[in-house]
Parts: C-alpha cells; sequence; structure tokens
C-alpha cells in the first residue's frame, strides 16, 4: 500500500472540495445544471461527501459556521471526537489510514460544524420516547450476542451499510464515501461505496403499499426546477437512522432535496419527521463534490467468519460465568 500516493489523492480530493463548493457559492441561484436526455438535470456521476462534519454538533463546537481563522482548532477537536486515540482496544485509532477525511465541509460558503441547521443547537430534538429507545440501541450494541438476528444491521450483519451512508438519509463515512448516481427517465439508482449498496429512486410512481418496506424505504422523487425531491416512506422499524443510535418508527417520513448548484457540486438537503422519536421535524445541508474516484468493492456479507467468532466468544463467556455461579 502506497501510503504517500494515498495521502497525495486525498489531500487533492480535499483541495476539489473547496474549490469546487467556493465555486457553488459564487455562481448562485443563476447556475444551471446541464441537462440530460430526458431534459431533467444532469445527477450522473461519482459524488464524494466525506468529511469531518457530522450530523450533530459536538460539544465545545457551539457556532454552527466556524471563522476561517478558528479552523484548525475546530478541526483537531472534530478529529479527536470522532476517531479517539489509538489503544489496544482500538487498533489504529486517529492515526488508522481509514479515516479520509480530514476537513470540515463547506456548505453555502460556509465552514460548518454539523449537518443539522435545524433545530438550532445542532442536536436531534428526541422525545422522551426517543431518548429511551436511544438509549436502549446503545446498550444492545454492546451486549446483544444472543444470536445474529440481536446485531446491528450494519457492521455485523451487513444488511445496511455502517456509518448510515445510504440512509435515507445518506451521511457521511470516514471512509469509502463515493456514490455513483445513475439516471434514467423513471428512475435514479444510487450505489454507496460503503458496503455496495443500492437505493432506487422513482420517479412520478405511487408509493408501495404500507406492508412493504424496503431496506432503505420506499422513494418517489419529483423535479422542482432544478431540483429532484425525494419523498421516502415506508422506512423499517428495524434499520437505524444514520449514525444516530434509534429506528424509524410507523410513519415516519424522510423529503430529501438534491440539487447541482456548479458543475462539480451537489447540495443535500433533508427534513425528517417521526412524531414518535422527535418532538418535531429537524432539517439537515450537506455538501457533495464530484470526483473521478473509482467506486471499490466493499466486501462484507451477513453471516461471515467475524458472526461466528462473536457469537462463539459471548457462548464462551456465559459457561465461565455460569461456572463461577456457586451450586451450578
Amino acid at each position: 500500500m502506497d501510503l504517500k500516493a494515498i495521502a497525495r489523492d486525498l489531500c487533492a480530493l480535499a483541495l476539489v472540495s473547496l474549490v469546487s463548493l467556493s465555486a457553488a457559492n459564487a455562481a448562485g441561484p443563476a447556475y444551471r445544471a446541464p441537462r440530460n436526455a430526458y431534459g431533467a438535470p444532469d445527477l450522473n456521476g461519482v459524488w464524494n461527501n466525506n468529511s469531518l462534519t457530522r450530523l450533530q454538533r459536538p460539544a465545545g463546537l457551539l457556532p454552527l459556521v466556524v471563522r476561517p481563522a478558528d479552523v484548525v482548532d475546530a478541526e483537531r477537536k472534530l478529529m479527536t471526537g470522532y476517531s479517539p486515540p489509538s489503544t489496544t482496544a482500538n487498533v489504529g485509532g486517529a492515526e488508522s489510514e481509514w479515516w479520509d477525511g480530514a476537513h470540515m465541509a463547506r456548505v453555502n460558503g460556509e465552514l460548518r460544524t454539523s449537518w443539522l441547521v435545524d433545530p438550532d443547537d445542532g442536536q436531534l430534538p428526541y422525545s422522551a420516547e426517543g431518548k429511551r429507545r436511544a438509549a436502549v440501541f446503545a446498550k444492545a450494541q454492546i451486549e446483544s450476542f444472543d444470536g445474529p438476528e440481536s446485531r446491528p444491521v450494519a457492521g455485523d450483519r451487513c444488511l445496511l451499510p455502517s456509518w448510515g451512508a445510504m440512509g435515507p438519509v445518506m451521511m457521511n463515512a470516514p471512509y469509502n464515501a463515493n456514490y455513483r448516481f445513475v439516471q434514467t427517465r423513471d428512475e435514479i439508482a444510487i450505489m454507496a461505496e460503503n458496503d455496495s449498496e443500492l437505493r432506487i429512486i422513482r420517479i412520478g410512481a405511487p408509493h408501495l403499499p404500507a406492508q412493504i418496506r424496503p431496506w432503505t424505504g420506499d422513494s418517489i422523487g419529483h423535479w422542482e426546477k432544478n431540483t429532484l425531491v425525494v419523498e421516502t416512506t415506508n422506512l423499517r422499524t428495524d434499520a437505524p437512522l444514520s449514525q444516530a443510535p434509534f429506528f424509524f418508527t410507523p410513519g415516519a417520513r424522510v423529503v430529501e432535496r438534491f440539487t447541482r448548484v456548479a458543475p462539480a457540486a451537489l447540495k443535500y438537503e433533508f427534513t425528517v419527521e417521526d412524531q414518535t422519536i422527535f418532538t418535531r421535524p429537524w432539517r439537515a445541508e450537506m455538501a457533495f463534490v464530484a470526483t473521478h474516484a473509482a467506486l471499490y468493492e466493499f466486501a462484507c456479507h451477513e453471516g461471515n467468519y467475524a458472526m461466528t467468532n462473536v457469537l462463539a466468544g459471548a457462548r464462551a463467556v456465559d459457561r465461565a460465568q455460569s461456572s463461577a455461579v456457586p451450586g451450578r
């Protein structure tokens, strides 16, 4: 592995991100995206959303927008929060070559500390039930070893990309953060490099019956001038949302907006409504940057050796604990 070459490529991608998003801000509303053969704005290509910026605002980074003079300190805090120092239990840590993102994102020309823009505090507006379920889910990540069904659907079972890379909503992974958009008259397919997940958005179609719930929900799109608006319903109640530790509940709804705002920049906005989990809807904005990078295979499948070893280890712990109890 040529680490110097990888580092050079990542620095180049970061530079392209800054230049492209600055160009998007300069272009403003006057920019008109190129049209495809069907007359719709052309979203085809490979887009990247890698960044130190994440959904919620970390503690100690209260402003949504960071001044240029404070960028270095803010990015140091972001990296420390997301990738703790290397330890015996955390091989690589902050020094891991897997962490591609080294800079926070620019959205509308502003350096952002979170994707969340509403609520103002940059925190998800959990209800009491949402907080309860979040706590149960977080505990299950480290304690639920009764069977494969109790393990996370992403990192362990490989049914969805880790880090919530595909969504909806589509979050940014610290690695493999490329997406290929393939567009036709009636559909747009999005392939995530992370876990090679495929999502299909049907244009102008009716929603599926409520009992049919795909892993990425039922996404129906329509065009509003230069913007692709996507409404997703039929969301599964056993698939966690993005990096946040909770599940959707029946009746949840996600509305996404994809707008090509410059030749190499795509603005992604999304609103989430779930009256059980949140006290009110919340909204976020994200930046995607065009790239010529290839999408590499992400080899992950349910029932692999890791799953067998994890569950076997848990059973060994059970036996050891049982034999340590007097009378057993």
